[in-house]
Formats: C-alpha cells, structure tokens, sequence
C-alpha cells in the first residue's frame, strides 16, 4: 500500500486518461503528457472519464507500483479539468482517495523553529 507521508509528491493528471493503460501505458503519460520522470518516486494519480475510478502509479526504487480503485455508489472530486497537472499535499491525495471532497483539506504548513532550545 502506499502510505502517503510528508515528502511524498503527488501529481494530479487533470485529463481523463484511457483506463485500459496498465503500468507502462501510465508511465509513458507521465513522460509525455505531464513532461515529468515517471521513476522520481513521486505518485501520479490518473482519472477516467468516469469520475468514479483512480489509478496511481508510483515507481518504489524496486519497481513499478499500480493501484486501481473504483467507488460503489459515488464519485471522486476530481479538480477541473485542464491540461497539465496539479499538485496535491498528501492530506488532500487521502482524502481523493477515500473518496472525500479534498478541497476541504487545509493542511497546516509545518513551522520551522527559529532557535534550538
């Protein structure tokens, strides 16, 4: 499972991608489409035109991961669609995931202390 933690990046495809792509097919549109290193470790997330199905592609420094998710009943929030991409902090991508309003997620932004002490 992936576990979203602090410095994970994840990218947003904002387009509906054909969901018969498998692994390569995703890794391929992260080069092409959103002109980005499919293997950095980031995740890319990928909708279909269907707004009730997820892919999300990571590369974990052994090999390609590939989650697919299809809600029963309901839709995922997906942002506007546009061209590019749109990045997302790993509280709004748990949120998506569980199939949740993201933009509702207002993470704090972590605060660096001053002084040690």
């Amino acid at each position: 499972m992936i576990a979203p933690g602090a410095d994970l990046k994840i990218y947003v495809a904002t387009r509906p991608v054909d969901f018969r792509r498998g692994m390569d097919g995703l890794a391929l549109a992260v080069q092409e489409m959103l002109d980005l290193d499919p293997y950095c470790g980031a995740a890319f997330v990928f909708r279909a035109k269907r707004a009730d199905r997820i892919k999300i592609s990571v590369w974990d420094r052994t090999g390609l991961v590939l989650v697919h998710k299809r809600l029963g009943g309901s839709k995922f929030v997906w942002p506007q669609v546009r061209d590019g991409v749109m990045r997302m902090s790993p509280a709004m991508f748990a949120t998506l995931f569980e199939g949740l309003d993201w933009r509702l997620v207002r993470p704090e932004r972590a605060r660096r202390p001053k002084l040690a002490g």
